[in-house]
Protein backbone atom coordinates (compact mmCIF):
# COMPACT_ATOMS: atom_id res chain seq x y z
CA UNK A 1 0.00 0.00 0.00
CA UNK A 2 1.10 3.49 -1.11
CA UNK A 3 -0.76 4.86 2.01
CA UNK A 4 0.93 8.51 1.54
CA UNK A 5 0.76 8.92 -2.00
CA UNK A 6 -2.79 7.57 -1.62
CA UNK A 7 -3.63 9.88 0.89
CA UNK A 8 -2.33 12.95 -1.03
CA UNK A 9 -4.45 11.51 -4.17
CA UNK A 10 -7.55 11.86 -2.05
CA UNK A 11 -6.81 14.89 -0.38
CA UNK A 12 -6.09 17.10 -3.34
CA UNK A 13 -8.55 15.87 -4.74
CA UNK A 14 -10.81 17.48 -2.49
CA UNK A 15 -12.32 14.00 -1.45
CA UNK A 16 -13.90 14.18 2.06
CA UNK A 17 -13.01 10.70 4.34
CA UNK A 18 -12.22 9.25 7.41
CA UNK A 19 -9.55 6.77 7.87
CA UNK A 20 -11.20 3.58 9.33
CA UNK A 21 -10.33 0.02 9.72
CA UNK A 22 -6.18 -1.29 10.19
CA UNK A 23 -4.66 1.92 9.16
CA UNK A 24 -7.14 3.74 10.88
CA UNK A 25 -5.59 1.32 14.00
CA UNK A 26 -1.75 1.59 13.11
CA UNK A 27 -2.48 5.55 13.27
CA UNK A 28 -3.68 5.48 16.75
CA UNK A 29 -1.21 3.69 17.77
CA UNK A 30 -2.24 -0.43 17.16
CA UNK A 31 1.22 -3.08 16.59
CA UNK A 32 -1.03 -4.41 14.00
CA UNK A 33 -0.33 -4.53 10.52
CA UNK A 34 -2.14 -4.04 7.43
CA UNK A 35 -1.98 -4.22 3.53
CA UNK A 36 -5.11 -1.73 2.47
CA UNK A 37 -6.42 1.38 3.50
CA UNK A 38 -10.09 1.86 4.61
CA UNK A 39 -11.74 5.04 4.44
CA UNK A 40 -15.63 5.81 4.61
CA UNK A 41 -16.66 8.96 2.35
CA UNK A 42 -19.29 11.08 1.97
CA UNK A 43 -21.84 9.93 -0.38
CA UNK A 44 -22.88 13.49 -1.73
CA UNK A 45 -23.21 13.72 -5.68
CA UNK A 46 -19.87 16.31 -5.86
CA UNK A 47 -18.09 14.12 -3.36
CA UNK A 48 -18.54 10.97 -5.33
CA UNK A 49 -17.36 12.65 -8.52
CA UNK A 50 -14.27 13.79 -7.15
CA UNK A 51 -13.63 9.96 -5.68
CA UNK A 52 -13.96 8.26 -8.90
CA UNK A 53 -11.58 11.17 -10.68
CA UNK A 54 -9.12 10.85 -8.20
CA UNK A 55 -8.45 7.32 -8.08
CA UNK A 56 -9.12 7.03 -12.38
CA UNK A 57 -5.37 7.49 -13.09
CA UNK A 58 -4.28 4.38 -10.81
CA UNK A 59 -6.81 1.68 -12.84
CA UNK A 60 -9.21 0.65 -9.84
CA UNK A 61 -10.82 -3.07 -10.59
CA UNK A 62 -12.77 -5.25 -7.91
CA UNK A 63 -10.84 -7.12 -5.50
CA UNK A 64 -12.01 -10.87 -4.69
CA UNK A 65 -13.96 -11.49 -8.06
CA UNK A 66 -13.79 -13.03 -10.97
CA UNK A 67 -10.84 -12.19 -13.45
CA UNK A 68 -12.97 -10.47 -16.61
CA UNK A 69 -15.42 -9.46 -14.49
CA UNK A 70 -16.89 -5.94 -16.09
CA UNK A 71 -16.49 -3.10 -14.06
CA UNK A 72 -16.23 0.26 -14.49
CA UNK A 73 -15.18 2.68 -11.59
CA UNK A 74 -17.18 6.02 -12.07
CA UNK A 75 -19.50 8.11 -10.45
CA UNK A 76 -22.39 6.05 -11.60
CA UNK A 77 -21.31 2.92 -10.15
CA UNK A 78 -19.82 3.89 -6.76
CA UNK A 79 -23.90 5.72 -6.68
CA UNK A 80 -25.26 2.60 -7.44
CA UNK A 81 -23.31 0.78 -5.10
CA UNK A 82 -22.02 1.82 -1.02
CA UNK A 83 -19.00 0.03 -0.17
CA UNK A 84 -16.12 -1.08 -2.66
CA UNK A 85 -12.99 -2.81 -2.18
CA UNK A 86 -10.65 -2.32 -5.24
CA UNK A 87 -6.67 -3.25 -6.36
CA UNK A 88 -5.20 -0.16 -7.48
CA UNK A 89 -1.99 0.64 -8.89
CA UNK A 90 -1.46 2.48 -5.27
CA UNK A 91 -2.73 -1.06 -3.75
CA UNK A 92 -5.64 -2.67 -2.28
CA UNK A 93 -8.44 -0.05 -0.82
CA UNK A 94 -11.42 0.07 0.62
CA UNK A 95 -14.10 2.68 0.82
CA UNK A 96 -17.17 2.66 2.89
CA UNK A 97 -20.31 4.79 2.31
CA UNK A 98 -21.26 3.16 5.49
CA UNK A 99 -19.63 1.60 8.16
CA UNK A 100 -21.88 -0.93 10.47
CA UNK A 101 -22.17 -0.30 13.91
CA UNK A 102 -21.27 3.47 13.37
CA UNK A 103 -23.36 4.95 10.20
CA UNK A 104 -22.95 7.12 7.24
CA UNK A 105 -19.49 9.62 6.92
CA UNK A 106 -21.55 12.69 9.01
CA UNK A 107 -21.45 9.89 11.85
CA UNK A 108 -17.94 9.03 11.26
CA UNK A 109 -16.35 12.88 11.47
CA UNK A 110 -18.08 13.22 15.02
CA UNK A 111 -16.17 9.85 16.03
CA UNK A 112 -13.05 11.09 14.34
CA UNK A 113 -9.69 12.77 15.46
CA UNK A 114 -7.45 15.51 13.18
CA UNK A 115 -3.98 13.44 12.39
CA UNK A 116 -1.23 14.86 10.63
CA UNK A 117 0.25 12.72 8.47
CA UNK A 118 2.81 13.23 5.85
CA UNK A 119 1.93 16.78 6.25
CA UNK A 120 -1.90 16.68 5.63
CA UNK A 121 -4.20 17.16 8.28
CA UNK A 122 -6.71 13.67 8.60
CA UNK A 123 -9.40 12.33 9.85
CA UNK A 124 -8.87 9.14 11.33
CA UNK A 125 -11.59 7.65 13.36
CA UNK A 126 -11.05 7.30 17.20
CA UNK A 127 -10.03 4.56 19.72
CA UNK A 128 -13.58 4.69 21.06
CA UNK A 129 -15.14 4.12 17.04
CA UNK A 130 -13.06 1.56 16.12
CA UNK A 131 -14.30 -0.33 18.87
CA UNK A 132 -17.79 0.30 18.16
CA UNK A 133 -17.59 -0.35 14.26
CA UNK A 134 -15.25 -3.70 15.78
CA UNK A 135 -18.04 -4.80 18.10
CA UNK A 136 -20.54 -4.17 14.86
CA UNK A 137 -18.30 -6.80 12.48
CA UNK A 138 -17.50 -9.27 14.87
CA UNK A 139 -15.45 -11.22 12.58
CA UNK A 140 -12.76 -13.21 14.95
CA UNK A 141 -10.18 -11.09 13.57
CA UNK A 142 -12.05 -7.86 14.84
CA UNK A 143 -12.67 -9.38 18.63
CA UNK A 144 -8.68 -9.98 18.74
CA UNK A 145 -8.24 -5.99 17.75
CA UNK A 146 -10.99 -5.10 20.20
CA UNK A 147 -9.06 -6.64 23.12
CA UNK A 148 -5.79 -4.61 22.17
CA UNK A 149 -8.30 -1.38 21.33
CA UNK A 150 -9.65 -1.50 24.67
CA UNK A 151 -6.64 -2.06 26.18
CA UNK A 152 -4.88 1.78 24.54
CA UNK A 153 -7.95 3.09 25.06
CA UNK A 154 -7.47 2.18 29.47
CA UNK A 155 -3.81 3.63 28.93
CA UNK A 156 -4.79 7.20 27.12
CA UNK A 157 -7.15 7.05 30.25
CA UNK A 158 -5.34 6.23 33.05
CA UNK A 159 -1.94 8.53 31.56
CA UNK A 160 -3.94 10.97 30.76
CA UNK A 161 -2.28 10.57 27.11
CA UNK A 162 -5.13 11.53 24.17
Amino acid sequence: MKLEETLRTLSNGGVEFVIIGGAAMQVQGSARLTEDLDFCYRRSKDNIERLAKAFAPFHPRLRDVPDGLPFRFEAATIERGSNFTLLTDLGQIGFLGHVPGLGDYQALQNESETVNLFGLDQKVLSIEGLIKAKKAAARPKDREAIVELEAMLEYRRKTGIN
